[in-house]
C-alpha cells in the first residue's frame, strides 16, 4: 500500500518513508558537487532563481523549465463554503493559487524511467 501525504491531516514525513529537502540542504548538497564555488555563491544563485520564479508568478507569468515542470498561477472562483466546526455557511473570496506541472522527463524519473502519461 502506498502512502500519500494530501493536506494538513495526512501522515506526517517520517511514517511515509519520505526525506523533504531543504533549501540549505539544496544549497549544501550543490556546495559539495560544485566545490569550486564558494557557498555564498551558490546560496545567491538559488535564492535569485526562487525570487524570479516568485515575481513571474506574482505578476501572473508563467515560468516554463524544460525537462523540469512549468509554474502558473490558476484563479479561484469566489464560493460558499463551510465553516467545520459550526457547519455555518461562509463566504470564501476569488482567489489566485500557485500550481506546478512536472514536465514529462521528470514524470519519466520519478517513475523509474516511464512516463505514466504517455500515450
Amino acid at each position: 500500500m502506498k502512502c500519500l501525504r494530501r493536506g494538513p491531516s495526512a501522515p506526517a514525513a517520517n511514517a511515509c518513508n519520505i526525506k523533504d529537502m531543504l533549501k540549505s540542504e539544496l544549497i549544501a548538497k550543490l556546495a559539495v558537487e560544485y566545490s569550486h564555488l564558494r557557498q555564498e555563491d551558490l546560496e545567491r544563485v538559488v535564492n535569485v532563481i526562487l525570487e524570479e520564479i516568485g515575481s513571474a508568478l506574482s505578476r501572473g507569468d508563467r515560468v516554463e523549465l524544460r525537462g523540469f515542470g512549468a509554474f502558473s498561477v490558476r484563479h479561484r472562483d469566489a464560493r460558499k463554503g463551510r465553516n467545520p466546526r459550526t457547519g455555518e455557511s461562509v463566504e470564501v473570496p476569488a482567489k489566485s493559487v500557485p500550481f506546478f506541472k512536472a514536465g514529462k522527463e521528470l514524470r519519466a524519473r520519478v517513475n523509474g524511467g516511464e512516463d505514466p502519461e504517455a500515450r
